[in-house]
């Protein structure tokens, strides 16, 4: 760590921090005109302090929940309305069946297109009829299981928590506000969340043959939401962005006021520090994360695409910092060219080892296709071996404690000592990023994971498709690299042409990796495998007879999309290494 990063990890406070923390735990968010009360106060501090602040105010379309309930076998159960679901305020009565088996592999096309396979064709093998009836499965709420059990008939969807209180969730596959393509994905069917004593009790009335009464409704349309973002200015137009939500499920003390005043803490902290910053550094507060599915955070990738496409070197989420016991670092999520850095990060912070994992759908991790990579959005989580002591099942946020999405998420979750070492450790990351004189991404990692994933689905392929031509393209593009890093590190190549070489193998490799769709729009929130344009090659055995053909048909033109990466990347490479060899003839 260098005397200017021991500068600043010494610099924040809990002067105005946990303050704030405390004021958001009065405040229910679920709103846009609470959680417009609740960021207006992150503004006003930040010109208290003399951090230049700007507020956007975009229109966004969110669905608050009113109410839920599911009404069976003479009594009314609470449950959690899943928002960008059907409302159905006067409730739909239909028989229960429970879904013990999930349905098959989530990026196989799915029932819905049971029709291209033919008569007979079982679209979710081991799953009972559901026609007309209401789904009960266990789990969290999740829109792959909403959408595929509409497709088969379902009216209706009951997902049962594994604790003694439901948590709240989204259950449309639409990431923001839909545009007209993205309408007809928007689910046709109610679904709720309820507890495991009241989940049991709804398996066991199914057993019997029972039915059931499934009500929701919503607050539904366009509201006028804040949007501030921070601009500490660097010597260059390139910037990190650093970014959170301010909306919650009723007060959210751990999701997300805390990762609301870490962020206000960091923007002070690199404000006092902004003389040292080679990039600038942009930190956003999100409205729209939870009844939006991240609405406020596409709005600005949209408004801002061409500039966040140009300028931005990574984004960082910050989700869940600073909650009770959480003094480990596991699941932080992070894009395998990411990896060493965010390691190096909390090792030099917290003196632990982090551990990552590949992000998934969620976290405002709304810039894929514009080839951004980024990492965080879990940070601190209570260590495993307290987790299983403890008995508590997974939940993705609150540091791991089971308050998260509930009512109870309140001010007892929240620790000001690990509050205070997660600011340090988000303050240490956009300071790095942002001084560093090379970025510090390493995508021979995300090539190694690129092998991997070629590996495993050339097995499940076997004669079915070739994926040798990529396997090929990823060696060569490997062996390029080589060179590059071996050309940066004996300074025959400057820190600024490097940099320009990094950025370029972002903008072409992050999107090959997280996106199916175009560069300037953002895909569903489905699940999504490594390497998607090639994702079904894990399970062409789902794809029977003359359906082989359609899917091969869809690897062929994944192939060119990914081929078409790996040269882009290729010549930008090479496009460097000539100037090399012509300064070692003329020497």
């Amino acid at each position: 760590m260098t005397n200017d990063e021991a500068a600043l990890i010494a610099t924040p406070t809990l002067d105005e921090a946990w303050p704030m923390v405390e004021l958001f735990s009065t405040i229910r968010r679920e709103s846009a005109a609470d959680g417009n009360r609740a960021i207006s106060a992150i503004v006003e501090r930040l010109r208290a302090s003399g951090v230049p602040v700007t507020v956007h105010e975009p229109q966004l379309y969110l669905t608050v929940p009113k109410f839920g309930y599911v009404e069976a076998d003479g009594r009314r159960m609470h449950a959690r309305p899943a928002p960008m679901t059907r409302p159905m305020p006067n409730g739909v009565t239909a028989p229960l069946v429970f879904v013990e088996k999930p349905i098959g592999p989530p990026q196989g096309y799915g029932p819905q297109s049971a029709v291209v396979f033919g008569q007979g064709y079982d679209p979710a093998p081991g799953v009972p009829d559901v026609k007309g009836k209401i789904v009960l499965f266990r789990g969290m709420i999740m829109c792959e299981r909403i959408k595929d059990f509409h497709a088969l008939g379902a009216v209706g969807v009951v997902a049962i928590n594994p604790g003694k209180v439901a948590h709240w969730g989204g259950g449309s596959p639409i990431w923001g506000t839909a545009d007209l393509d993205d309408l007809p994905f928007k689910p046709a069917i109610p679904a709720v969340a309820v507890s495991k004593p009241d989940g049991d009790a709804l398996i066991a009335l199914a057993a019997k043959g029972g039915s059931a009464t499934l009500a929701t409704d919503f607050d539904e349309g366009w509201f006028k939401s804040l949007l501030p973002v921070v601009e500490i200015k660097g010597r260059s137009d390139k910037f990190v962005l650093l970014h959170g939500h301010y909306d919650s499920w009723d007060v959210g003390v751990g999701d997300n006021a805390t990762g609301d005043a870490c962020m206000l803490e960091v923007a002070r902290t690199l404000w006092a520090h902004r003389e040292k910053l080679e990039r600038s550094v942009r930190i956003a507060w999100w409205p729209g994360h939870s009844t939006g599915r991240f609405a406020g955070s596409t709005w600005y990738s949209d408004r801002f695409a061409r500039d966040l496409a140009k300028n931005c070197v990574a984004h960082m989420n910050c989700d869940s910092p600073g909650c009770r016991d959480a003094t480990d670092y596991l699941f932080i999520p992070w894009m395998a060219e990411n990896t060493g850095f965010v390691k190096g990060v909390v090792r030099d912070v917290a003196d632990r080892e982090a551990e990552g994992k590949r992000p998934t759908q969620s976290s405002d991790f709304s810039f894929h296709h514009l080839g951004i990579t980024g990492c965080f959005s879990c940070s601190s989580r209570i260590p495993k071996a307290e987790i299983e002591k403890r008995g508590y099942y997974y939940v993705m946020g609150n540091g791991g404690n089971p308050e998260w999405h509930t009512d109870a998420d309140l001010m007892p979750v929240a620790s000001k000592e690990v509050l205070l070492k997660d600011i340090q450790v988000y303050a240490l990351a956009a300071f790095r990023l942002a001084t560093a004189p090379l970025l510090p991404f390493d995508f021979r990692a995300l090539l190694k994971e690129f092998e991997g994933t070629l590996a495993g689905y050339a097995k499940a392929a076997g004669e079915r498709f070739d994926l040798k031509p990529a396997q090929e393209a990823v060696a060569a593009l490997d062996a390029l690299l080589v060179r590059f890093n071996a050309a940066v590190d004996t300074k025959r190549i400057a820190p600024e042409d490097a940099n320009a070489v990094i950025l370029a193998l972002s903008r072409r490799l992050v999107p090959l990796n997280y996106q199916r769709g175009s560069r300037w729009r953002r895909d569903l929130g489905l699940t999504v495998p490594p390497l998607p344009a090639l994702g079904i090659c894990a399970e062409l055995d789902r794809y029977p007879g003359n359906a082989l053909g359609f899917a091969q048909m869809h690897l062929a033109r994944g192939m060119n999309f990914v081929m078409a990466a790996l040269e882009e990347a290729q010549e930008r490479v090479e496009a460097i290494l000539p100037t090399l060899s012509s300064q070692k003839r003329a020497g």
